[in-house]
């Protein structure tokens, strides 16, 4: 039994107390992004923040992403978005790809998919050897580690949903004109290797969960629960980075 099979996907909320969740969270996120940023609180510039999504195909980090800086400024936050390497970035480490779009300190930034790739797609797809991936734990323990030092909020959310949800959601998409785009070719063939991607999920946990960048697993059957759920998460993790670094919480 691994960490999947602990995780309550019966947690919900309805669409109402979402919203009025989120319009309770949603001005302590743009103060913290204030405070973060040296234009509230003690006028100095926070700890970079970078909050990263994972999580199954239709699992609801577009939603949740949408949620969580919707409050903000466009100027004070930004989404950076992977796919699959380029041919330059190939000729490279694979790290070496994300380090570009971090954070500085004062900036927040939020990761659509991330440096995890090695170890899921690129490792249940063939497209890096066992030697490569098995060695990428390491590395990207090591990476994050040195992230966290120099004062990093690291926030890891993997999004999770069952497999018969994630059906429901795909055959959605597929008659729905305004979504049917984000569903792929890939996302369907990804979906006959679930249990090749569930064994690299649980090997991702055991061997790159650490106490500087620990694995938030969000239960996303209910997208009005994550989103909430997400919100929360970030916002401790500021208040938590900005004591760390002895800087106020308030405005």
């Amino acid at each position: 039994m691994g960490r999947l099979d602990e995780v309550d996907l019966s947690l919900e909320l309805s669409k109402h107390e979402s919203q009025k969740r989120l319009a309770e969270l949603q001005p302590r996120m743009l103060e913290l992004r204030l405070i973060l940023g040296g234009l509230l609180g003690d006028a100095e510039q926070g700890p970079p923040v970078c909050v990263m999504f994972e999580g199954w195909d239709a699992s609801g980090k577009g939603g949740a992403i949408k949620r969580l800086v919707a409050p903000l400024d466009p100027r004070h936050a930004h989404v950076a978005q992977f796919a699959a390497p380029t041919p330059e970035e190939k000729c490279h480490h694979f790290l070496w790809r994300f380090w570009p779009p971090l954070p500085g300190w004062g900036e927040f930034t939020v990761f659509d998919r991330s440096w995890y790739g090695r170890v899921l797609v690129e490792r249940v797809e063939k497209l890096a050897t066992k030697h490569e991936w098995k060695r990428a734990y390491e590395e990207i323990v090591e990476f994050e580690h040195s992230l966290t030092e120099e004062g990093m909020v690291l926030v890891k959310f993997w999004m999770h949903i069952s497999a018969d949800e994630q059906l429901k959601r795909f055959e959605a998409r597929q008659t729905d004109p305004l979504k049917s785009w984000k569903l792929t070719d890939d996302d369907w063939e990804n979906r006959k290797r679930r249990k090749d991607y569930e064994a690299a999920v649980e090997d991702m946990f055991e061997h790159t969960d650490s106490p500087h960048a620990h694995w938030d697993i969000v239960p996303g059957e209910s997208k009005h629960y994550a989103r909430v759920h997400v919100v929360e998460r970030v916002i401790h993790a500021i208040e938590h980075g900005l004591k760390k670094q002895g800087m106020s919480t308030k405005s």
